[in-house]
């Protein structure tokens, strides 16, 4: 909990963080001792704390962007992470944002699966500054909203599979209260010849699911909804073209990623009460070569009747992605966005501090995912989209295949997908930095929640 508080509140210094580039401003209640030695560190530019009875920190905010004052509360949390409440003092509004936003996404675990849970002991941040009860709320929503989209991440498919995905995004639709989920299973699936999620889905023995979230506020801004649309692939082992083990196969729990990304933006989205009209397609199967598995070579008729050549099981995500997308159609969208853990090639182009996107919209949701992406450091590098590229996934016996050629693999998975967006606007982003291997800073380790900071942010810049 967070919550608005004064300096006359306060019986002592203990667990309290002052944010200031002065260390003798008035709001930096310091005894003589501490002001000496915060003068003296200052002097370092560097983050300072000393020890008293308890903690007194004084954060340097000077010459510090928001990324940096949340690096600073991800060291701070370090010392303070097992008292009950801390108080977090300052007298600029942004500061104190960041430094509460880093501190909370540094106070995430996911400990359900430990015999002996060795849990933060913090219970209640106390604010004083100059920030309203409501902008401390709005954060604890969307850091609560990641947090759900690392745990579906974090989550086994022993555990989260289609189904339960599917039953989690429902269950948090029905805690918020303002926004609505229709799951179709796997016979309105089959109606509807969703070829590519059904192919996938054919080695699994656990039905697919396709869930559809629609957050419709009166007061929209917008006429046509945005359509957000999830990789829900639980589970990747490839399929047929079988992933190795080692630094592959092993954490494809996370191949769900962009799901999880879209069904928590929508949800940060719901609880702040945006006024934006938003529907997420989520497409749900895993990813495996038992049963009567497809196979490469094998001819799939997609949802909206295009065929296509399968040359690689393992490139599965854009199958059932596609699908999703080609549905989008029917709300006749502004704009869609899919988000994916999609290729290796994203990864192996900007390594994990970033996401790939790419697209066909209007030159401005660039410009604004970008500008979004920056103030939260949750960033986006665009890549080039020239339909040369299209040229790559030509196939000699369908309308197109499901794999481009050796180079460039992040954008003939892009322009494969675009082929589904018909004529609407549309924006592919490839998280390549949905899972992290070793702890970075307040972005975790695990499950990071990539892209729901990013799209929370570009839907409110979007409504003011």
């Amino acid at each position: 909990m967070i919550q608005l508080t004064n300096l006359k509140t306060l019986k002592n210094n203990n667990n309290v963080v002052f944010l200031t580039n002065n260390v003798t401003e008035k709001h930096v209640a310091l005894n003589k001792g501490q002001t000496s030695f915060f003068e003296k560190s200052f002097k370092k530019d560097k983050i300072q704390f000393t020890k008293t009875d308890a903690f007194t920190f004084v954060v340097n905010t000077s010459k510090q962007n928001a990324h940096d004052i949340r690096v600073h509360a991800f060291e701070v949390h370090k010392s303070l992470k097992n008292e009950k409440t801390i108080t977090v003092c300052g007298d600029n509004t942004e500061n104190l944002i960041a430094f509460l936003e880093g501190f909370l996404m540094s106070n995430y675990q996911f400990l359900k699966y430990f015999k002996d849970k060795k849990q933060n002991k913090l219970q209640k941040i106390q604010v004083v500054g100059p920030v309203t009860q409501a902008a401390l709320a709005e954060l604890q929503n969307v850091a609560l909203s990641v947090f759900w989209a690392r745990d579906m991440v974090n989550e086994p498919v022993s555990y989260l599979d289609a189904i339960k995905l599917a039953e989690e995004i429902k269950e948090k639709a029905e805690e918020a209260k303002n926004y609505k989920v229709e799951i179709f299973e796997q016979m309105k699936i089959q109606s509807l010849k969703m070829g590519g999620l059904l192919a996938v889905n054919q080695g699994s023995e656990t039905p697919p699911t396709f869930t559809i979230i629609e957050y419709k506020p009166k007061n929209a801004i917008n006429k046509k909804p945005y359509v957000l649309v999830g990789k829900g692939i639980v589970y990747d082992t490839g399929g047929l073209s079988l992933k190795p083990t080692a630094n592959s196969m092993d954490f494809m729990k996370a191949d769900m990623g962009g799901a999880a990304c879209m069904a928590a933006t929508i949800h940060a989205v719901a609880l702040n009460k945006l006024p934006v009209h938003i529907v997420g397609l989520i497409p749900a199967t895993d990813n495996r070569p038992g049963k009567n598995a497809y196979a490469p070579g094998d001819v799939v008729t997609m949802f909206d009747g295009t065929t296509v050549e399968v040359l690689n099981t393992d490139a599965e995500g854009r199958m059932v992605l596609a699908d999703a997308i080609a549905y989008a159609d029917k709300y006749n969208p502004e704009m869609i966005i899919d988000a994916a853990t999609l290729t290796g090639a994203a990864v192996r182009a900007i390594g994990v501090r970033a996401a790939v996107f790419m697209g066909n919209a209007k030159e401005t949701y660039f410009t604004q995912l970008e500008k979004s992406g920056q103030e939260m450091h949750d960033r986006v590098v665009r890549f080039p989209f020239w339909d040369e590229w299209k040229e790559d996934i030509k196939s000699d016996i369908a309308d197109i295949k499901n794999l481009g050629g050796p180079y460039a693999g992040m954008i003939t998975a892009g322009k494969f997908l675009e082929h589904f967006a018909k004529k609407n606007p549309y924006i592919h982003i490839d998280l390549s930095n949905a899972y992290l291997h070793t702890q970075e800073n307040y972005k975790g380790k695990g499950g990071t929640g990539a892209g729901v900071r990013l799209l929370y942010q570009f839907f409110k810049n979007l409504s003011k």
